[in-house]
């Protein structure tokens, strides 16, 4: 793992994949994203609230993607590249533009990912079953978690579905290493009422009784106590243990109406509600309504989550001072909730407008410690360390390709051959030994500063 070449409460303007591209590896804790989900609709913010002129068009065709890079991933990573050409043949070419969209950038998302990180990519059916094959082919099948289902409307009456679709997906993916936090839903108003029916009006709240007999006989739990003689399995809890909650008063010890020791039951264990857990959050949400007109956190962004959903998601996979990044970040919801939780917290987003939106929520609840630093030029990698100068790569790569130019495939003497980045170091390449290629001297000029599948794209169209 490596520190972060940029600083906590950064939000970037522009395209994010120059921005992932430009993080160090391995120094993000979780990633939530809530990317566009190939609607093939348009989407505007009401003109009059915070977010008014935020818009933007959720419908694909290839001329929305350098689809140049699905040649690349072919190389990259053959399971995405398979699973967008899959997505070709079954759905068409529009959903083959956002798979390749999304696809070398959530290359970069597990990059930059620790070990012990987590990512949460938010999606609704039109895409959901084509990402999760994209997530499993990334980040491996081993590291999904669930497929949260989140309750996000009511029906109404849809005459294009029998059963109107009301809910979102979230697929959860976690590396091997990742510390997560199980999340505990409050215990509902009819539980308490069944469950806790005791309280000794001394500020400690309602409790319920439970047993203190052992449930396995051993030697230390066998003994007399207060009068009370010891079950036949023994007490739960070794004499000392038992004085100390005898002296804070957990102890119930039954008693006649006249209030003398009824030695026919056993004492019990108070257990309080405040110190008991409700039951563990499952896949399936309907506690956590969506936005509505009326609420306070609404800045009237197309697309709006709710805090509390990013709220229970950084909760269950993140600590407090851990980095979290949300490379759409829109209005700024999963920044907030970070912030709130006193966690690190970046964003990237192409709208101008996300910049306001940020500082604003942010300087609303901090005040005057509030507000964001804007960038639009990517972050730069401070990992790498200091490498030499690319061409004193000429010999080794001249070995490991035979002598053959990688461009046009012939055979040239060493003195013709030029090292050349695969990915341009404009295009936020580097001089790492795995991003450099050797070409003849007329490969590379004709190539210039374009990726090599962008470079033998064109030489397709314009044919022999």
């Amino acid at each position: 793992m490596t520190a972060a070449n940029f600083a906590s409460g950064t939000v970037w303007t522009g395209d994010n994949l120059p921005v992932l591209r430009g993080i160090n590896d391995a120094c993000v804790d979780l990633i939530y994203l809530d990317p566009p989900f190939n609607s093939n609709r348009n989407y505007e913010a009401p003109i009059g609230s915070k977010a008014a002129g935020a818009a933007f068009k959720d419908a694909w065709t290839l001329d929305d993607v350098d689809v140049c890079e699905h040649g690349e991933l072919a190389d990259r990573n053959p399971a995405a590249h398979s699973v967008i050409e899959a997505a070709r043949q079954a759905h068409g070419k529009g959903m083959q533009s956002y798979l390749i969209f999304m696809a070398v950038r959530l290359l970069e998302m597990r990059r930059v990912l620790k070990p012990t990180g987590s990512i949460y990519l938010h999606c609704d059916p039109t895409a959901s079953h084509y990402l999760k094959l994209l997530m499993d082919g990334i980040f491996g099948q081993a590291a999904h978690r669930s497929e949260i289902t989140w309750k996000r409307s009511s029906t109404h009456n849809d005459a294009r579905h029998v059963f109107p679709n009301v809910a979102d997906a979230i697929l959860f993916y976690a590396l091997p290493d990742a510390a997560l936090n199980q999340v505990h839903e409050p215990h509902s108003a009819e539980y308490v009422a069944s469950h806790y029916r005791h309280d000794d009006r001394d500020g400690r709240g309602p409790y319920q009784l439970d047993n203190m007999t052992s449930p396995n006989p051993r030697p230390r739990m066998m003994y007399d106590w207060k009068g009370w003689p010891c079950p036949a399995k023994g007490w739960r809890y070794q004499v000392e243990r038992m004085a100390e909650l005898d002296a804070e008063g957990r102890i119930h010890y039954p008693a006649h109406s006249d209030g003398s020791p009824d030695h026919s039951r056993r004492p019990r264990l108070k257990r309080y509600l405040r110190e008991q857990k409700g039951p563990v959050i499952g896949n399936v949400w309907t506690d956590v309504p969506p936005v509505n007109s009326q609420a306070r956190e609404r800045t009237g962004y197309p697309t709006q989550k709710p805090l509390a959903l990013l709220e229970r998601l950084i909760k269950a996979s993140s600590n407090p001072g851990d980095m979290v990044l949300d490379p759409f970040c829109g209005c700024a919801t999963a920044l907030v909730a970070a912030d709130r939780l006193q966690r690190e917290w970046a964003g990237v987003d192409l709208s101008e407008l996300a910049v306001r939106l940020v500082n604003d929520r942010i300087a609303a609840d901090r005040g005057l410690w509030g507000g964001v630093t804007a960038l639009t030029e990517p972050p730069r990698r401070t990992d790498l360390g200091d490498l030499p100068n690319y061409r004193t790569h000429r010999h080794r790569l001249y070995g490991e390709q035979e002598g053959v130019c990688e461009g046009c495939r012939t055979h040239f003497p060493f003195r013709v051959m030029e090292v050349d980045h695969k990915l341009p170091k404009s295009r936020g390449g580097t001089d790492h030994p795995d991003n450099l290629q050797l070409l003849c001297a007329g490969c590379n000029r004709s190539k210039g500063n374009r990726t090599m599948a962008e470079w033998e794209a064109a030489k397709m169209r314009a044919g022999p």
